[in-house]
């Protein structure tokens, strides 16, 4: 799989080039600033570096990996480059009062197929390794999501489950701030196992 990551030299999507990499994908990693790009891409080895509208082109699935007060700028910006390809909305707006999640405003500014998912990975711990938590994925296009599915299950030692249609990321990218909270209280680094599904 070809892989694109808009905003790929942050924490989050450098940590997920990683695991793709070992997985054996083809990934590159994009940013605003291409030399900066490439100069992350160096620092891991294997994946390539451009700026975003390069990075786009020819991938099978863009994840979306700025962070949230980015996202629905950067995804205006480059809708014509990205085109119909797929795109995973990973990040979440922790203070948002907008009925729509994240990756349903993201949808309205994109003619492709938009998904939400991986929003309670933690970078820290998916620097690390495959994390042995599930990973949780929605979205209202059939195709799209099969992508990101198993985009997903390659970087987790659990499993990547469907959870239903793109109006179930606001549960998803809300889920992010009781995690959070939950790692705060306790001093812990909390994830999700769904337990009970065959």
């Amino acid at each position: 799989m070809r892989v694109a990551i808009v905003g790929g030299t942050g924490d989050f999507g450098l940590a997920l080039a990683v695991r793709l990499v070992e997985a054996g994908d083809d990934v590159v990693i994009g940013s605003r600033d291409a030399e900066r790009a490439r100069e992350k891409a160096g620092e891991i080895g294997g994946p390539a570096g451009a700026a975003n509208e390069q990075a786009v082109g020819g991938a099978d699935i863009v994840v979306l990996a700025t962070n949230a007060g980015a996202a629905l700028s950067t995804a205006t910006a480059l809708a014509t480059a990205i085109g119909t390809t797929p795109v995973l909305s990973v990040a979440s707006d922790l203070r948002s009062t907008d009925a729509l999640s994240l990756a349903q405003r993201t949808q309205d500014v994109l003619r492709g197929p938009v998904v939400a998912g991986l929003h309670s990975l933690a970078a820290g711990k998916l620097a690390h390794g495959r994390p042995d938590e599930d990973a949780l994925v929605c979205g209202d296009d059939e195709e799209a999501k099969v992508l990101a599915l198993e985009l997903a299950a390659k970087v987790v030692a659990g499993r990547a489950l469907d959870a239903g249609p793109l109006a179930r990321a606001r549960a998803l990218e809300g889920m992010t701030a009781v995690i959070v909270s939950l790692n705060k209280r306790y001093k812990g680094h909390a994830g999700i196992r769904v337990t009970g599904l065959p």
